[in-house]
C-alpha cells in the first residue's frame, strides 16, 4: 500500500473507534510509520493536531446523538470519553457554544466537524532543493515560549515581533545567525518554540539551553522572501517529500536557519533542517 492508502486506513480506525479507546501507537501501525511522523504529517496537512481533530469528531458525533435519541446527557459523554458531566459540557461548549442540555430545542444551530478524505493531487512541478546530512549535537542558546500547536505559526510569528530588537541582537551575537527551533510535541497540544542561536558560548543568565543531539537531517534550501517562501517549503515537505523519500520524520526538534541580511528580499537564503529516519 502507498502512503495515501496507509493515511486512509489510519482514518478509517480513528472513525471506527471514536465512541471507544483510540490508542496512537495503533494509528501509527496501522500508517506504517513511527507515531511522531504520524502526527506530525496529519498537523501539516490537516492543519489542526491529531488530538484535537479526535475532540472535533467525537463532540460532532455527541450532538448528533443527542439531536436524534432519548440517550442521557450522561451517558453520551461516557460514550465518548468524558467521565464528567462537567468536562463533557465544557467541551461541547467549546465547540458548539451551548449547553448540551439545549440542544434539543428548537431552532439551535451547531458545529460538525467532517470526517477527514485524502485524495491525490498532481504536485512536484517545482524542484525542491535539499540534501542529507549528518550533524554531531549541538546546543542552540536562545528564550523559548510553549505555544498550542492549533494557532502555532500565529503563535511563533507574534513571538517574534514582540521580541526586543535588543535581545534578537544579543541572541544572534552567540552564534553564526538566528535559528528558530520546533521542539516537542506534547499530549496537551503544545510545543516548545525557540528563537536562538548554534553556539558553544556560555548561556547567559537570561536566556536558555536546548541539547539537541546527533541526527541524520534531511536540510531543505530556501530562495525568497519570509514568512511566505518558508511557508509554502514547510508545506510541499510533508505533502510531496516525505511520501515519496524513503525517509520518515525523527523524533526530534525541527530547525529553520536563517541567514543574515534582508528577510523581504527576493533572494533571501534560509533552509529547513529535519531530522529524520531511514525507513
Amino acid at each position: 500500500m502507498d502512503t495515501l492508502e496507509n493515511m486512509r486506513q489510519a482514518i478509517n480506525y480513528i472513525e471506527d473507534n471514536l465512541d471507544g479507546q483510540i490508542e496512537y501507537s495503533k494509528i501509527a501501525q496501522i500508517a506504517l510509520c513511527s507515531q511522531y511522523h504520524f502526527q506530525r504529517m496529519f498537523s501539516f496537512l490537516t492543519g489542526v493536531p491529531l488530538s484535537e481533530y479526535i475532540r472535533r469528531r467525537r463532540l460532532t458525533l455527541a450532538a448528533f446523538d443527542l439531536q436524534n435519541s432519548n440517550e442521557k446527557i450522561i451517558d453520551i459523554a461516557l460514550k465518548y470519553g468524558y467521565n464528567s458531566p462537567d468536562s463533557f459540557t465544557r467541551a461541547f461548549m467549546s465547540v458548539h457554544g451551548i449547553l448540551p442540555s439545549k440542544i434539543r430545542e428548537k431552532g439551535i444551530s451547531l458545529k460538525a466537524y467532517p470526517r477527514i478524505t485524502f485524495s491525490l493531487s498532481l504536485k512536484g512541478v517545482v524542484e525542491m532543493n535539499y540534501r542529507i546530512e549528518k550533524k554531531e549535537s549541538f546546543t542552540v542558546v536562545g528564550i523559548t515560549q510553549r505555544f498550542s500547536q492549533t494557532n502555532l505559526g500565529e503563535s511563533v510569528g507574534k513571538m517574534w515581533s514582540e521580541t526586543p530588537a535588543e535581545t534578537i541582537t544579543q541572541i544572534s551575537a552567540l552564534g553564526d545567525g538566528l535559528v528558530g527551533v520546533y521542539s516537542g510535541m506534547y499530549e496537551d497540544n503544545t510545543t516548545d518554540y525557540y528563537i536562538g542561536s548554534i553556539t558553544e558560548k556560555d548561556c547567559p543568565e537570561t536566556m536558555c539551553t536546548l541539547e539537541i543531539p546527533a541526527h541524520t537531517w534531511a536540510i531543505f534550501e530556501i530562495v525568497g522572501p519570509l514568512p511566505t517562501a518558508m511557508a509554502d517549503v514547510w508545506g510541499r515537505i510533508f505533502s510531496e517529500w516525505f511520501p515519496t523519500s524513503g525517509y520518515e520524520h525523527a523524533e526530534a526538534p525541527e530547525v529553520e536557519w536563517y541567514s543574515q541580511g534582508d528577510l523581504g528580499a527576493a533572494d533571501y537564503k534560509s533552509e529547513i533542517w529535519i531530522p529524520v529516519n531511514a525507513i
